[in-house]
């Protein structure tokens, strides 16, 4: 029986949960109603499975413009933040490969009073 205690793990270890971790500069934003994405972030390794929860936080050079939106997006869906910092669930079932990056907007016209600059976007990929 002992010698079988590995082999009916191994269904266990394959459904294993897994996640990955990435981060990188943002852009910047000098107008109202333009929109700036973040460079892509991507597993530092190959994963298989699909994304059941995402983590996210980003910086900026200061306070958020009340007009500021965020969207966190993947090749085939986006979901609109709420805050600097959380978690979301609105991106599960897409595969845990692929690509995301952050969609930055402050609604509105003209010009902003200071430079918007997101000095980080980081997210934190779990997945099964």
């Amino acid at each position: 029986m002992k010698r079988l205690l590995p082999l009916l793990l191994l269904p266990c270890m394959a459904m294993a949960d897994g996640g990955w971790q990435a981060s990188a500069t943002g852009p910047g934003i000098v107008n109202r109603g333009m929109q700036a994405a973040s460079p892509v972030l991507v597993s530092p390794e190959a994963v298989s499975g699909t994304m059941t929860q995402i983590a996210w936080r980003y910086t900026l050079n200061g306070p958020p413009p009340a007009d500021l939106r965020v969207w966190l997006c993947a090749t085939s869906r986006c979901v609109e933040l709420e805050g600097a910092s959380g978690t979301t669930k609105g991106l599960t079932n897409i595969s845990a490969s692929e690509s995301l990056h952050f969609i930055y907007g402050v609604m509105g016209t003209g010009r902003l009073n200071k430079t918007l600059r997101v000095l980080s976007n980081e997210v934190m990929v779990n997945y099964r």
